[in-house]
């Protein structure tokens, strides 16, 4: 055991020592008395998640509880009950840094709530994610390129949504390209771990990842005090009959890191009166060079390291929207714009000497809207509707030597529209079960480009040729409700992908031969069928146990089938492969969890099977920058040819979270987390790439105003790699502490009415942290130690 590890274990365990024998002591010497508010129990904020399933119930704390057999109750009169409350019980401020769990969904979700995003920074959704049960982030470039990873699961088969639309950049189409949403100005992310193409399509075979913000308002601003949590899920609007005066609202979100001499900032205004609500965000953020704790070239030991920073690590991002949207009786409709900007700077050996960067921007226009119809028949119609123009530019120098070579070396282009309807159904008494189901259409198109100033007009000219694709897609969601502690769900989807394109005749061998080498037009055509069963039960203690199995089919991407030249992310030679088949996953996961009381915990374990797994295939030849350079001596780039193996996904998440008891007027308590991932070719040879074995825990302190927490991360080493260009990856330990104050303010005195503050320690023993998942870890390696101040005020 290193001497590294045995620091760490024993610090924290000597805190969590002494900080539990100061509770106890506390706890004995505190005279027993019945307090007006009983500050030992936790008040359990609710959770709200939108993106596992269309069927969405809404609870009415003025209805009795929901019987099979339906009432003779109009619409009209239900949605007259929905929209008068009764009076709220005085309640305690739920507090925060309590662990979220979702019991009420078939598949397992993750929540990560507006408040942690605040604490938690990052300005990649993988860098936010990185240390959550089951995911991690790809880290290609920490803090400006980070894709989430789900299960070990990357890229073509993770989903990321934005207010219900993909978020459609070019992030999956290389792992050095950003992912244009931004957590200053998201309120909530949702991770549903395990299949979630049933809704969002093949490509999320793995998973999906939702952000949510209120850049189209489905409800109208209140300026009256709102708890601290909402989960960045606000109330739905009142009727358009209800009266409402001019309201608005105003959020400021600043925060400077010392690692990177980071600052960020960002404010938000919603406002609204009458039937209209509008949004309008801006944010910006920038960073130089990140401190790291040593040397990073694990290939190279001559260069030369200035001020202890990772070169070519420096970042700027800056973004703005602006929506609105109009309510109506029983819905709304409205739409947004948004601007995403980034420049940022490509780590390791080649981007280094190269000053490789890469100039982002995207143009994004949303519409959605929702209607409640009194009919006897239709419940909620849903609809969203974007299509989005992002461009980037992939900026260095031709000669290391020569700063005059400086400019584009390759630019993406990816224009793509998309809709998705979905209808809910009102309950029905199928007299087994109240039985509630949700249809939905999709239909989507894309257009790619990837050209490179460098060689126009020869075969091998960027990455793929311009190449376009069409999807439509029909699904159905039912779910049984047979008893309240009985439920379960029946869902299927179909789709239809036409994807157009061409690549070269390569040789069987894909060895250059001498023999001429000409385009082909591609026109393949996929279409993927999805079915899923689950059941989630009510167990003694206030558990929820679930079960679910699933059959989910993906269709090759664009980059899969008509890739054919150098992509220096990745350092390899891609070759796609026109004759992929559709990729199929049969999973089942089981799944035990609480959400109330002082012990929550939430544990799944999992097994997939893939049939035809589509990945990189590293043949042992290495290529420059065109085919025929292949198999030549001094080539730099691996070449990968786009195969299929049959493969095994296994594994198993767990956290959890301990109100121990009370501790000077708040609650003190433990937490932990583990999570593992084994996946294998069913030779027995491993996956590449695969996130390692994980376990930490920590404690914390929490009142209605602090939060004081102590997490220690310990990643093992990874030494499951694949046989072809991959490295072992040692372990690491991960310490983190954070302090953060919230408290309501006077306006009359300081303007505004809510602050939250503190500051978050990361990698607090400084420890040389490489990710096994990324394409770099040998090159580039995690930020050191840093301190992340940050402020939140509400107007």
């Amino acid at each position: 055991m290193s001497f590294e590890l045995r620091r760490a274990q024993r610090l924290g365990g000597a805190s969590l020592l002494l900080l539990g024998a100061a509770a106890t002591s506390a706890l004995a010497q505190e005279p027993v008395q019945q307090p007006a508010q009983d500050k030992s129990s936790t008040e359990i904020p609710a959770v709200t998640v939108t993106a596992p399933s269309p069927i969405v119930r809404r609870v009415v704390p003025t209805r009795s509880p929901v019987h099979v057999a339906r009432t003779g109750r109009s619409r009209g009169q239900q949605r007259a009950a929905e929209a008068t409350p009764a009076a709220p019980a005085t309640a305690a401020t739920p507090q925060q840094g309590v662990l979220p769990i979702v019991t009420n969904q078939f598949a397992t979700v993750t929540v990560v709530p507006n408040e942690e995003i605040r604490r938690e920074g990052g300005g990649q959704l993988g860098d936010l994610l990185f240390s959550k049960p089951g995911i991690t982030g790809s880290s290609f470039a920490p803090g400006a390129s980070s894709r989430p990873i789900i299960r070990g699961l990357d890229v073509n088969r993770v989903g990321i949504v934005e207010n219900g639309t993909n978020a459609n950049g070019a992030s999956d189409l290389g792992e050095d390209h950003f992912v244009p949403i931004d957590t200053l100005a998201t309120n909530q992310v949702e991770v549903v771990r395990g299949p979630a193409a049933l809704r969002y399509g093949s490509t999320s075979i793995g998973g999906v990842v939702s952000a949510t913000n209120n850049r189209i308002p489905d409800a109208l601003p209140t300026c009256g005090a709102q708890p601290f949590q909402s989960y960045g899920m606000p109330v739905k609007a009142p009727l358009a009959t209800a009266g409402t005066s001019p309201c608005v609202t105003a959020e400021t979100r600043s925060a400077f890191s010392s690692v990177d001499r980071g600052v960020e900032s960002g404010v938000l205004l919603d406002t609204g009166a009458g039937n209209f609500a509008f949004h309008a965000d801006v944010y910006g953020r920038n960073t130089t060079d990140y401190g790291i704790p040593s040397y990073p070239y694990l290939t190279d030991q001559t260069r030369t390291i200035t001020n202890g920073r990772q070169p070519n690590s420096a970042s700027r991002t800056d973004g703005a929207s602006i929506g609105g949207s109009y309510f109506f009786q029983g819905g709304y409709i409205g739409a947004s714009i948004t601007q995403n900007d980034s420049l940022y700077h490509i780590p390791g050996i080649d981007g280094a000497d190269h000053n490789t960067r890469i100039d982002a921007h995207q143009t994004k226009i949303n519409v959605k809207g929702e209607y409640r119809p009194d009919a006897a028949a239709i419940d909620t119609i849903r609809f969203w509707a974007g299509t989005t123009d992002y461009r980037h530019n992939e900026i260095g120098l031709a000669d290391p030597a020569d700063p005059n070579t400086d400019g584009v070396r390759q630019t993406f282009t990816n224009k793509e529209q998309e809709i998705r309807t979905e209808v809910q159904l009102m309950p029905f008494n199928a007299r087994f079960a109240e039985v509630t189901t949700a249809l939905g259409f999709q239909v989507g198109h894309q257009e790619l480009t990837a050209p490179s100033p460098d060689n126009p007009g020869t075969l091998f000219n960027g990455l793929w040729d311009p190449n376009n694709n069409t999807r439509v897609a029909a699904y159905a969601f039912n779910e049984f409700k047979f008893t309240d502690a009985t439920r379960a769900q029946i869902a299927g989807r179909i789709e239809h992908v036409e994807l157009h394109g061409t690549t070269p005749n390569f040789p069987p061998d894909y060895l250059p031969d001498g023999t001429p080498q000409v385009g082909i037009a591609r026109n393949p055509s996929f279409t993927p069928k999805s079915g899923s069963i689950g059941l989630l039960q009510d167990l003694p203690g206030g558990m929820v146990g679930s079960i679910t199995a699933q059959y989910v089919e993906r269709a090759p991407k664009p980059a899969e089938l008509f890739s054919r030249g150098a992509h220096d992310a990745t350092a390899t030679f891609d070759i796609g492969n026109p004759n992929l088949t559709i990729e199929t996953a049969e999973s089942v996961e089981v799944g035990l969890r609480k959400a109330t009381g002082p012990f929550r915990f939430e544990a799944t374990v999992y097994y997939t099977h893939f049939d035809n797994f589509i990945f990189r295939r590293l043949t042992g030849v290495m290529c420059d920058d065109s085919f025929a350079s292949c198999g030549t001596p001094g080539a730099e780039l691996n070449q990968a040819v786009y195969s299929q193996r049959n493969a095994n996904f296994r594994g198993g998440e767990f956290q959890s979270q301990l109100d121990v008891g009370a501790f000077q007027g708040g609650i003190w308590g433990i937490e932990n987390q583990f999570d593992v991932v084994r996946a294998t070719f069913t030779d027995g040879t491993n996956v590449p790439r695969i996130p390692p074995l994980r376990i930490g825990g920590g404690v914390f302190w929490r009142d209605d105003n602090w939060l004081m927490r102590v997490n220690l991360l310990h990643a093992f080493a990874q030494n499951n790699v694949a046989v072809i260009a991959e490295t072992p990856t040692p372990g690491y330990n991960l310490l983190k502490a954070e302090v953060s104050y919230k408290t309501k303010l006077d306006p009359r005195l300081f303007g505004a009415r809510e602050m939250t503050a503190g500051i978050v320690g990361n990698n607090l023993l400084n420890e040389n942290i490489r990710n096994s998942v990324s394409y770099t870890k040998d090159e580039v390696l995690m930020p050191g130690i840093g301190v992340r101040a940050f402020a939140n005020f509400k107007f």
